[in-house]
């Protein structure tokens, strides 16, 4: 069997550590700051899909990896006995005007072919039950595929399922065989002084948890705000994107201003107490896409970072490519993700 070390205990370095001891790795999980202790331990969890238009490889491979969530969550839920909050529920966007209309109706034509049966992204009109967003035309956008989770939960089961399997998750370890690098924010730091050159930054995001209970209700996207509808009965709200930040954990009024939003939008969330307030700097890398593959300089490693949005939505097939890739040396990453696309 392969030994494998994994160093990152976030979304990306959890999800390959799964899939590696599946196909039958020895397998080492090391962070010196523990489970999801850096951006994967948020809140929010919205994994939707780009809109089916202007198709190209990042947008397949997200496709790919959506359809396959449920069946990868469940597996490690049934291994670790944790819930990770995944639920399809689909997703609702208010239309704002006439063009967005058209635009929508027209992508609705666009998913049929680019999703097939798989999914459907349909326009219609707008509910008028409690849980719905205020829409200025009355109509909605309504997809299937959109799912969420709870981040926490999720590292969390996935810390279960291997440790039920046997794999050691500790703080300090030496190198054992290949060695996959997904340390978030701290890994592109190092990547840049390493090459003299910006591999990637962070990008910190704000968010929020109220406490309202709309468990199986749809997640919303309205006016730039996620609104997803937790499993254990809280509503998290997210997120700001800031380049420029002095506290990289401290929340301010730009998270007020979201809060704000998501209200304005769902009038359901007008007297919901906040809960949590959080913050934490995601991993952008240059490319702007997961930055998979071999590290160029250094033989038997590999490097899994930049996730940033989209993370635990692409998290099952990025698990399975760089396990392609590590276990089998069968280079399966789409086009821009290459590790090359972002030095």
């Amino acid at each position: 069997m392969a030994d494998i070390t994994v160093r990152g205990a976030g979304i990306f370095g959890l999800s390959i550590a799964w899939v590696c001891l599946q196909r039958g790795a020895q397998v080492t999980v090391v962070d010196p700051h523990g489970v999801g202790t850096g951006s994967s331990g948020g809140i929010v969890g919205a994994l939707a899909p780009h809109v089916p238009e202007n198709w190209n490889p990042k947008k397949a491979f997200q496709l790919e990896s959506l359809l396959s969530a449920a069946p990868f969550w469940s597996a490690v839920e049934q291994a670790g006995g944790l819930p990770s909050g995944y639920l399809r529920s689909g997703r609702l966007q208010p239309i704002a005007d006439a063009r967005g209309l058209e635009l929508a109706r027209q992508r609705a034509r666009n998913a049929v072919d680019l999703w097939g049966t798989e999914a459907t992204w349909s326009v219609e009109r707008n509910s008028e039950a409690p849980w719905a967003p205020l829409s200025p035309t009355g109509w909605v956008i309504r997809d299937s595929l959109s799912a969420h989770l709870h981040p926490r939960q999720a590292c969390a089961a996935l810390a279960a399922a291997l440790s039920a399997k046997g794999v050691q998750i500790v703080r300090n370890a030496p190198d054992t065989g290949a060695v996959v690098w997904a340390t978030g924010v701290a890994g592109l730091a190092d990547l840049s002084r390493n090459h003299h050159r910006a591999i990637g930054t962070g990008v910190k995001g704000q968010a929020a948890l109220l406490d309202l209970d709309a468990r199986g209700a749809p997640q919303i996207f309205a006016d730039g705000v996620h609104i997803v509808p937790h499993q254990n009965g809280t509503v998290a709200i997210g997120s700001t994107s800031e380049r420029d930040y002095d506290d990289p954990t401290g929340t301010d009024a730009q998270l007020d201003e979201v809060i704000a939003k998501a209200r304005a939008a769902v009038p359901a969330l007008q007297g919901a107490r906040v809960l949590e307030r959080w913050a934490g700097i995601r991993p952008r890398a240059r490319s702007r896409a997961p930055m998979l593959g071999p590290w160029p300089d250094r033989p038997g490693h590999f490097i899994a970072n930049g996730g940033f949005k989209i993370g635990f939505g692409m998290a099952p097939k990025v698990a399975e490519v760089m396990a392609d890739l590590v276990l089998d040396g069968r280079a399966a990453i789409p086009d821009g993700f290459e590790v090359a696309a972002s030095f």
